[in-house]
């Protein structure tokens, strides 16, 4: 019984020695930094070296804070610029811990450390946004050129296609400010920054229906810088087609005229021809014309000609008519009735037998 006793009492003296040896011994990674704190306060300096450590067991914590570039990723925030334009902006940044005392005795925790994070970067961008205009933010070459068409520059009426505002700064500038300014910052927190960087510039919505309104309108007015030029264009080819329709009906026109005046005097020849062949055909070619010619200009007009002209003659040597008997009559008694005379008994031919 005796035996059995002390053999018990020593296996629980080994297993209290083992996890008092358990509890003082622990392993520092490569990707770790320890700070060793006794009943809350740190004791001894960080540890950076990997490998294994000890500590007292039961009375002594372990800290572990990661020792790689760690990253903050800000949540996108509505801002206004210098020229109140409300944007949308979303930034990141890479930071590491290099003085895990001053870590831990200010943030002591990751989380902590965001917040701070959120606080200081999200401050020193919100007063650098204020303080520039839109064309600093989201343009980062000074000397960027645009790749537009020739056609749509030389369309443009208002001449603004092709060009871009001239910045002072831009946005690799407005980023490293607000590096600086954070950076220092956050170095009485034992963080060193690494980087800030703009992820992603957006308008708002009512900004971007003003942006989109803007855009539809310059193209229109270059659309309709087109349609003027295309209707300026199809009037000068109409023009163009009318001028040459009058050349060729002109000249259409005077070819006619030459070819009718060349069968009018072939004609004549010919007229004149026939009736030169004796002195009555020429007479009677006179005669017929003169006829022609009363028959043209007579009619329901009245015409005064000179009893002398040559167009008269033809009229002077026609004789009246004799007046009939009962003109006469009417002539010496208006007043006096003329029966009407009855036309004559036609008579039937005598019979053939009889001539």
């Amino acid at each position: 019984m005796k035996k059995a006793g002390t053999g018990c009492l020593v296996l629980l003296i080994l297993f209290v020695v083992l996890l008092v040896a358990a509890g003082g011994i622990y392993t520092v990674r490569e990707t770790e930094q320890v700070i060793v704190t006794q009943f809350g306060k740190p004791v001894g300096d960080p540890i950076t070296d990997p490998g294994l450590k000890f500590k007292m067991p039961f009375l002594q914590k372990v800290n572990r804070f990661d020792k790689r570039i760690l990253e903050w990723d800000g949540s996108a925030t509505e801002m206004p610029t210098k020229d109140k334009t409300y944007i949308r902006v979303d930034t990141y940044a890479r930071w590491a811990i290099v003085d895990p005392l001053r870590y831990f005795v200010k943030l002591q925790n990751e989380r902590r450390a965001q917040s701070r994070l959120d606080d200081i970067l999200g401050s020193e961008m919100r007063n650098s946004i204020a303080k520039h205009e839109l064309i600093e933010i989201v343009r980062t070459t000074k000397d960027r050129k645009v790749q537009v068409e020739e056609e749509l520059v030389e369309a443009d009426m208002t001449g603004s296609v092709g060009k871009l505002i001239p910045i002072r700064r831009g946005r690799s500038a407005l980023e490293q400010d607000i590096f600086t300014t954070a950076k220092t910052k956050l170095q009485e927190f034992g963080v060193e920054l690494l980087d800030v960087r703009f992820k992603r510039i957006n308008y708002n919505e009512s900004v971007q229906e003003r942006i989109y309104e803007r855009m539809i309108s310059e193209r229109q007015q270059i659309a309709e810088r087109f349609r003027s030029e295309g209707a300026g264009e199809a009037a000068k080819i109409l023009g163009d087609m009318a001028r040459d329709l009058k050349e060729i009906e002109s000249e259409a026109y005077k070819e006619v005229e030459t070819i009718k005046g060349e069968a009018d005097a072939k004609a004549t020849e010919i007229y004149a021809d026939a009736y030169n062949q004796s002195l009555e055909a020429a007479d009677f070619y006179e005669f017929l014309r003169t006829l022609e010619l009363y028959e043209s200009i007579l009619g329901d007009s009245t015409v005064v000609l000179s009893t002398d002209t040559d167009l008269f003659k033809y009229l002077k040597s026609v004789k009246p008519l004799a007046p009939s008997k009962s003109e006469d009559a009417l002539l010496a008694d208006p007043e006096q009735e003329v029966a009407p005379q009855k036309p004559p008994r036609r008579t039937s031919p005598p019979p053939a037998n009889q001539q």
